[in-house]
């Protein structure tokens, strides 16, 4: 039966979706949905692709999905899935296990499907357990005293496949059981294997939805453009949530990079093929060169130090090549796979490095214990973008909450490759939130210009939280830049609030957890906190942003600047619109229902009225009251929190 129906037929259908069924089963349905949802539909059914910045709360993730179920089910020009791809791995749960099985349920009761949505989440190897490997480990730990709860995940992998679902799996059991790069072909469970009956499964054609991550996703179109069997099924459109994360995950695509750790597995690699000889050779040749880079970049440097060849480093890099040349010349053709692989992998780089190759941004970075690394930055990485996904003449679609900033979405294209494409649309779908009524926006009018970095700043800071944290009674999130300035903040007031006070050195879910059952606590965070954290109702009811997140410049934004004619230009299109971007994910934090207040304060002097980025920082929030007054902060929260805010209850300060 022919189940194609015109465009206007297939819009009809979006707004008896929105209007008629979703409403009577609990989903909150707006306007501004319908219009998304015609937007994303043209795009898929015209063969374009949408550049979408859909503020917090319009519920673009049931948007989107229904106008891919629509595509899919009413203009069936190929029998292909669609691929979702996500930069967080809780965004995929949600979709498999939350959004798919609601809208399922919804569209078979309306006959609207015939059968309930196929989709399986794609994820890298070394996110899945290796039965033969998770035999040997637990054998292993059977006698030994392990911690209880590192046992109890390593036996549930006994039933549960991805690594992912074990709570509280140790990162070295991790490693231990994960599936190893290359497979043995004389495995004992090479029919049993259940990461091998994942992947059949994966393959079916039944599968209508593919989620994966913008990693798998640039992988896969890698494996199409070498000519390579594709990691995903053949798809007909795709679909980019958290797109404003796609640059980010490119960037760690096409970079490559050279530490002790990678010297050391080739020489094991060298070692299980017999040649224990070269292999000793390489490690001695492999310590001078990493002793060479540590004498030329010592450990004081920034974290991303410009690389720069000097004499004895080309000569220790040169003897490094030679060796590795002379051996990949004399592997025999049964030489394992994973060594030839390594061979070549460690000489293009290397070779990169001596002839200071000027494709690449080549730069040190060093790990937590001091050692350094070589890495490679691509300065190609919207043309590499261009050529893995773009230029497939597929229906896309990009959208995030974030994607535009300043208003118009020219960085995102010039970043990602879609500056002056015809093909490219854009929609902007404003925030249903009232911030005109239940935000204020707090620029402190005392606030001193200090020197950043500097004692004064803190001691500045830490005067303006306080006075903060009185007037909204704690509720409340900081966020800081870097964690060295936020660990100054907290000696400064550590004591001296009467409130639970929690310092989060990095993403740990029970610090979170903490701050969530504390009434009326003070979180003090940085680094992925500006973003994908969900603190509803009165958790959060004072976001405090204690300095405008410019982006930190390193040896990789250094190159970039220098594709500008003057530094202005560069600031212009680059510096500000990277600014205001993370300027609204960190903003995202204070608003994350209809019914939430909060008060947004600014702490830099230079997003003060008639300062430099005054009108910046304006730009890239949405429109709502502003004040330079502490008296109406207190006021604002007074008139809008009801008794049971204000009850106090005190507890230690925490340091995690």
């Amino acid at each position: 039966m022919n189940n194609q129906r015109t465009p206007e037929q297939m819009h009809r259908e979006v707004e008896r979706i929105f209007r008629d069924l979703l409403p009577q089963n609990g989903r909150t349905v707006r306007e501004e949905q319908i219009a998304l949802c015609h937007a994303m539909l043209d795009a898929l059914l015209q063969n374009n692709i949408l550049l979408c910045d859909a503020g917090t709360g319009i519920g673009k993730t049931d948007v989107y999905l229904t106008a891919c179920i629509l595509f899919q089910q009413f203009w069936p020009a190929r029998i292909q899935p669609v691929v979702i791809s996500t930069s967080s791995v809780a965004l995929q749960d949600a979709i498999l296990k939350t959004y798919l099985p609601f809208l399922s349920h919804v569209f078979l009761r309306d006959h609207i499907l015939s059968q309930p949505i196929r989709a399986v989440v794609r994820k890298g190897k070394e996110r899945f357990v290796c039965d033969e490997l998770l035999a040997w480990r637990l054998s292993a730990v059977r006698e030994k005293k392990k911690n209880a709860k590192q046992m109890e995940a390593l036996r549930s992998l006994q039933s549960h496949l991805d690594l992912d679902t074990a709570t509280g799996l140790s990162s070295f059991d991790r490693k231990q059981v994960c599936i190893p790069k290359s497979c043995p072909r004389n495995c004992a469970q090479l029919h049993s294997c259940r990461y091998r009956n994942y992947l059949r499964d994966s393959r079916s054609k039944e599968i209508t939805i593919q989620i994966c991550n913008h990693n798998y996703l640039l992988a896969d179109a890698e494996h199409r453009l070498q000519g390579i069997r594709p990691l995903l099924n053949d798809y007909r459109a795709l679909i980019i949530d958290e797109a404003h994360k796609l640059p980010e995950a490119a960037s760690q695509m096409y970079s490559k990079s050279l530490s002790k750790e990678d010297f050391s597995e080739l020489c094991i690699l060298l070692a299980k093929e017999k040649y224990i000889l070269t292999g000793k050779q390489l490690k001695l040749k492999f310590q001078l060169l990493l002793d060479a880079v540590s004498c030329s970049f010592p450990c004081g440097e920034a974290e991303r130090t410009a690389f720069v060849l000097t004499i004895n480093i080309k000569r220790v890099i040169g003897d490094c090549l030679s060796l590795l040349r002379r051996l990949q010349s004399r592997l025999p053709p049964q030489a394992g796979n994973a060594l030839s692989y390594r061979l070549g992998t460690t000489i293009q780089l290397l070779h990169l490095f001596y002839t200071e190759d000027r494709n690449y941004v080549l730069y040190i970075c060093r790990d937590r214990k001091g050692s350094p690394a070589l890495c490679t930055a691509s300065r190609k990485i919207a043309g590499h973008l261009r050529a893995a996904l773009w230029e497939r003449k597929l229906p896309v679609i990009l959208t995030s909450g974030t994607l535009a900033a300043g208003g118009n979405f020219d960085r995102i294209r010039d970043r990602i490759g879609l500056s002056g494409d015809s093909h490219v649309h854009l929609f902007t779908a404003a925030s249903p939130f009232r911030y005109g009524e239940n935000c204020l926006l707090y620029l402190p009018e005392d606030l001193p210009g200090t020197r950043m970095g500097s004692p004064e700043e803190a001691e500045s800071l830490a005067q303006q939280v306080c006075r903060l944290i009185e007037a909204t009674c704690g509720h409340t999130l900081t966020l800081f830049p870097s964690y060295h300035l936020m660990g100054a903040v907290f000696q400064k007031i550590r004591g001296n609030v009467p409130f639970p006070l929690l310092l989060l050195k990095r993403h740990s879910p029970d610090t979170l957890r903490q701050f969530r059952q504390f009434p009326n606590a003070i979180l003090f965070a940085s680094g992925s906190c500006w973003e994908g954290v969900d603190f509803p109702g009165n958790i959060v009811s004072s976001l405090i942003i204690v300095r405008l997140p410019f982006p930190v410049p390193d040896s990789i934004r250094e190159a970039e600047k220098q594709a500008y004619p003057s530094l202005q230009d560069y600031i212009r299109a680059v510096v500000l619109p990277d600014m205001q971007q993370k300027l609204r994910q960190g903003f995202g934090r204070a608003i994350r229902t209809e019914t939430d207040t909060c008060v947004v304060s600014i702490l830099d002097h230079r997003a003060l009225p008639g300062q430099r980025y005054h009108q910046a920082a304006l730009d890239a929030l949405p429109a709502m009251p502003v004040t330079g007054k502490i008296e109406k902060v207190k006021n604002f929260i007074r008139e809008k929190k009801g008794p049971e805010y204000f009850k106090r209850k005190e507890h230690e300060d925490h340091e995690f």
